[in-house]
């Protein structure tokens, strides 16, 4: 059994003092309004917040599947699309955010490199977690629609497994907002090259 840090995304409940420095400048409630939002970081929340809309809509869904709201044909027609869109679209802006940003956010607040460290740990987790719903989703797309039990056994097993990533993801968009909206509102796009 791995120990569990105050860190771990499953168990974390935001950032420790020493990573909020400049969340505690710049809180949620002045971001909006706040002249160094500029177009990349408009554009981020905007991409998280589509996670968190896509995010619910699939859980919505396979809610109304469990409960019998909708027919196996039609909740596979629209699911199947979108779900390969936020998982494929996750999968890349994790990969951006890694390869792109993360660098020259660390370069540019020493202070808050363990936070962008942890944040590239909740993209691994969240890898795996995908892979395992994507997986779990398969199984639930190909369960005959004749075996009730195995149809709900698929959605049940999916659900499960949905949920968990839906949780850590909404966790780790939070966290993840935190460190780097505030950064660039002190430093401005310009000023951190992106």
């Amino acid at each position: 059994m791995t120990a569990h840090t105050p860190l771990d995304l499953d168990t974390r409940l935001g950032w420790p003092a020493d990573l909020r420095v400049l969340l505690d400048r710049y809180p949620r409630e002045v971001w909006p309004a706040h002249p160094n939002l500029g177009a990349t970081a408009r554009f981020w929340i905007a991409k998280h917040d589509m996670f968190r809309e896509l995010g619910g809509a699939l859980q919505g869904a396979t809610k109304a599947l469990r409960e019998g709201e909708v027919a196996a044909g039609p909740f596979r027609g629209w699911f199947a699309p979108r779900l390969r869109l936020f998982l494929g679209e996750l999968e890349g802006h994790h990969q951006i955010e890694d390869h792109a940003y993360f660098p020259l956010f660390r370069a540019a607040d020493a202070r808050l490199v363990r936070g962008f460290d942890v944040l590239e740990g909740d993209h691994e987790a969240i890898h795996h977690a995908l892979e395992v719903t994507a997986e779990r989703a398969r199984a639930l797309l190909v369960a005959p629609e004749t075996d009730q039990d195995a149809l709900r056994r698929a959605a049940d097993a999916y659900a499960d497994q949905a949920d968990r990533l839906l949780a850590s993801l909404l966790r780790h968009l939070d966290d993840e907002e935190d460190l780097i909206i505030p950064m660039i509102l002190d430093r401005t796009e310009g000023g951190l090259g992106i």
